[in-house]
């Protein structure tokens, strides 16, 4: 029973780790067309708050996926498991450098509004990838090697 309840909240922070990117995939392209600043800052707040909403739930992600992985019975030395390891800390690094650096610009000599949404829009592009990813290799376990 406890494997389960662990397991369902693996999978629903999961879902918190990367839902929230394919909500502000349309409004990245409203903030593009933002012509006021006060819009702006109500998607910027949007935007920082989904980020902490990924980040906690990466955080619950990763506590339930070590008693999964510790209660399932694989070898950390699985494909799956070890390309996921590889590509968990590849997105903690990129999640780190990704989103703070730009968001500080916000409000600040440094703020350019088009290179601001194109660094947010790439980097939400390539973060959901490399969710998509790990969470392909969880899904399906190929055996690689």
């Amino acid at each position: 029973m406890l494997y389960s309840s662990v397991l369902f909240i693996h999978v629903i922070s999961a879902v918190l780790s990367i839902g929230p990117f394919f909500v502000l995939i349309p409004m990245l392209k409203r903030m593009r067309i933002s012509k006021n600043h006060d819009e702006m800052t109500a998607y910027v707040t949007t935007f920082s708050l989904a980020i902490q909403v990924v980040k906690h739930s990466g955080h619950i992600l990763i506590l339930s996926g070590i008693y999964v992985l510790w209660r399932s019975g694989y070898s950390m030395t699985s494909p799956f498991i070890v390309l996921t390891v590889a590509l968990l800390i590849a997105s903690l690094v990129f999640l780190a450098r990704a989103f703070k650096p730009t968001m500080r610009t916000f409000n600040t000599p440094e703020y350019n509004k088009e290179l601001f949404v194109n660094k947010l829009m790439k980097s939400v592009f390539i973060y959901t990838g490399l969710l998509l990813i790990m969470l392909w290799f969880m899904v399906t376990k190929p055996p690689l090697w």
